[in-house]
């Protein structure tokens, strides 16, 4: 907890943890349905308008019920984001939500020494001005300045299978007027390149079936050719947005497709090329169609099977490499670790049978 370092000592440090696990029903940003996906949740209002938070609304090639994507990136030390903080509610529906949680805890049976101290010093923090080094404090939970800015608050990525990594945004709510960026200290505060890493997260990229020639059955060390025709697949692109009062930001990760492997699965097999990599071509296809007339030519994408599959198949692995960029709010913008995905493709291999006289 980063503004916590500045308090006193270890026991207002002790104390500050205290209240944080007793109060994380309080701050903790998870809108209805986080762990559902796409659709987007708002609620409360007054006659303002709405300010409770927003959260992230995905669009494109996405799955339908906003789950996590297929694409995987080539990059084993790059993850999306375990959380982030965003905006979460405006001051009178902040200051209701959390002086009612804050009373709650406080008049519950055995509630006293430290943890008591800690419920204390949080409802002085959003209720008197008390605060620390960079932090400030808030006074009757900054209502005369509702609708002027939201109380921000972290959210946990429902798609990171590390809980620790997952609630790692522990830090209070925040304040932010409406058009200002977040205070420096909270590194984590949602920003389009969030957004694009999310987008990447939860693009649904297509099937990679490509084209044989022998289709599915396939002679011993007979070259059998594989392509995909332009028409097959192009650019990909998920969008992310969130869309709150005084503050809107969106981000678009497009894929292109850069290249094609194969794996035989089997090791009794030659790839064309010898890398199994098959690259893009001027015109957007990979490969080359089999034509009448090929039979004796070496494919510039393909595979020979050097042993029979006898009475079962060969699963023949087509991935996909994809060069994946971003562009966002405020024409912020750069490029992602490339992306992955493929599928198998059952194939049956014979033996050449041959006559003898």
């Amino acid at each position: 907890m980063r503004h916590c370092r500045s308090l006193t000592g270890a026991a207002a440090l002790a104390l500050m943890l205290s209240a944080i696990a007793l109060t994380d029903v309080a701050y903790a940003a998870k809108p209805v349905g986080s762990d559902k996906g796409a659709s987007e949740q708002s609620g409360g209002s007054n006659d303002k308008g709405i300010y409770a938070t927003a959260r992230i609304t995905y669009s494109g090639s996405v799955p339908t019920n906003g789950s996590r994507g297929n694409v995987t990136s080539t990059d084993v030390n790059w993850t999306p984001p375990p959380c982030w903080y965003a905006p979460y509610l405006g001051a009178e529906d902040f200051k209701k939500k959390m002086s009612q949680d804050i009373e709650r805890q406080m008049s519950a049976p055995g509630m006293g020494g430290h943890a008591g101290a800690a419920l204390s010093e949080l409802k002085r923090h959003y209720e008197n001005e008390y605060g620390w080094t960079d932090t400030p404090g808030y006074k009757d939970y900054n209502v005369d300045k509702d609708g002027e800015g939201m109380f921000w608050a972290a959210v946990e990525n429902p798609n990171e299978p590390d809980l620790l990594k997952r609630s790692s945004c522990n830090d209070l709510p925040f304040w932010v007027d409406n058009g200002e960026a977040p205070p420096s200290q909270y590194e984590e505060a949602i920003t389009p390149e969030i957004l694009a890493a999310l987008a990447y997260q939860h693009m649904q990229l297509p099937d990679t079936e490509v084209t044989l020639a022998p289709e599915q059955t396939t002679k011993v060390n007979l070259p059998t050719w594989a392509w995909l025709d332009e028409a097959v697949f192009d650019k990909v692109q998920a969008t992310a947005a969130l869309n709150v009062p005084g503050f809107n930001l969106q981000a678009t990760t497009t894929a292109k497709p850069v290249s094609l492997t194969l794996e035989p699965g089997t090791e009794d097999a030659v790839t064309y090329p010898a890398s199994g990599e098959c690259v893009i071509n001027d015109d957007g296809s990979i490969g080359e169609p089999y034509a009448k007339g090929k039979a004796n030519r070496t494919p510039p994408c393909g595979i020979k099977y050097l042993r029979s599959s006898g009475n079962g198949t060969y699963n023949l692995q087509a991935t996909i490499t994809w060069d994946i960029s971003w562009t966002g709010t405020g024409g912020a913008g750069g490029d992602l670790p490339d992306g992955t995905f493929g599928n198998g493709q059952a194939v049956t291999v014979q033996e050449i049978q041959s006559v003898n006289r």
